[in-house]
């Protein structure tokens, strides 16, 4: 009795195991590369929301924090902000956060007390992006206040000086800044953007 011996079909199983192979092996390449190019976007658009977070603290300390304490009217700094789209919370809550601790906000919401700056935020305002690029929307909420001594105004004057022999006799109070926490986010105005930017800030004036 002869026994058949046929290796006709090795070949092609060999072939086939070798491009199931090699389809893996793209595959995964393919994989990876998607991965990283969808977290290096995420990257980029999260350092953009960082730059607008970081450029909203500077508008915001330098600029719209002092005018709250001076006497303009908040529909004057609105109507002075208008290119950004400035919102403000014109309610007794913001004149409490400027003047008091945080443990007398008895006149904010339990949203606005929060410490998210998303939720009810004290101050809003929108930073454009050159086209085709959106914008950026900052919102920026005070989260805790320590009140000083200090001319709220702005036009604190320096204590006249005198030397040591000096006869002066007068006590005068060492002035203490106000400090206020105040938490900014910058976010890309853009449907479904899930990078963010959240800043705290330790704030004297």
């Amino acid at each position: 009795m002869a026994i058949l011996r046929s290796e006709g079909g090795a070949a092609l199983i060999t072939a086939l195991m070798l491009t199931m192979l090699t389809l893996v092996i793209a595959l995964t390449l393919l994989t990876i590369i998607t991965a990283e190019t969808r977290v290096s976007g995420s990257q980029k658009r999260y350092r953009s929301s960082l730059a607008a977070a970081q450029g909203g603290v500077e508008l915001l300390t330098a600029e719209i924090v002092p005018r709250l304490f001076q006497s303009w009217s908040l529909d004057d700094l609105k109507d002075d902000y208008s290119s950004i789209e400035l919102q403000l919370q014109a309610t007794d809550c913001l004149k409490q956060k400027l003047e008091e601790p945080a443990d007398r906000w008895n006149k904010c919401s339990t949203a606005q007390a929060s410490t998210d700056p998303a939720q009810a935020p004290d101050v809003s305002f929108r930073l454009a992006g050159e086209a085709p690029a959106k914008g950026f929307v900052v919102t920026s909420k005070i989260i805790d206040t320590t009140p000083g001594n200090s001319d709220s105004s702005g036009n604190d004057l320096l204590d006249p000086g005198g030397s040591v022999t000096s006869n002066d006799q007068i006590v005068r109070p060492r002035h203490v800044p106000a400090m206020y926490n105040l938490s900014v986010q910058g976010v890309r105005e853009e449907v479904g953007s899930r990078e963010k930017a959240r800043l705290s800030v330790l704030y004297a004036y």
